[in-house]
Formats: C-alpha cells, sequence, structure tokens
C-alpha cells in the first residue's frame, strides 16, 4: 500500500483571490503567517476544523482546497 499525504491548493487560491498574503489568510482563520506558510508547504497538517475555515475563506468546498494523495 503506498503512502498517502495531504495536499492542498492554498497558494493558487491565495493567488486567485487577489494575491491574499498568508498574513492575510492566517488574520482571517485565526493563525499566524508561519502556520499558514507550514500547511500549504505540506509540512504541518491542520485540523479539520481549521482546514474547514480555511476553504469557507475562498469559498470552496473542503475537497478543493485539500486533498489525499498517494
Amino acid at each position: 500500500m503506498s503512502e498517502k499525504h495531504l495536499t492542498n491548493n492554498i497558494r493558487t487560491l491565495r493567488f486567485m483571490a487577489g494575491e491574499m498574503t498568508q498574513a492575510d489568510l492566517g488574520q482571517r482563520v485565526g493563525l499566524t503567517r508561519q502556520t499558514i506558510a507550514a500547511v500549504e508547504a505540506g509540512k504541518y497538517s491542520p485540523t479539520l476544523e481549521t482546514a474547514f475555515r480555511i476553504a469557507e475563506v475562498f469559498g470552496k468546498p473542503l475537497d478543493e482546497v485539500f486533498r489525499w494523495e498517494s
């Protein structure tokens, strides 16, 4: 069985949202810029609640922001 990991489209979505900064996104969901950077880079997996908050900022369903991939 192959190893799976969480990936995301946060960087693309930030760009499409008027080049929103990591700090702007962090402020809207209650995280630091550093935490958003770590989530975006795949170095940190957000809680389920935080993942939903991030998706909500972009007006997207969770599976359009985060993916569970091989």
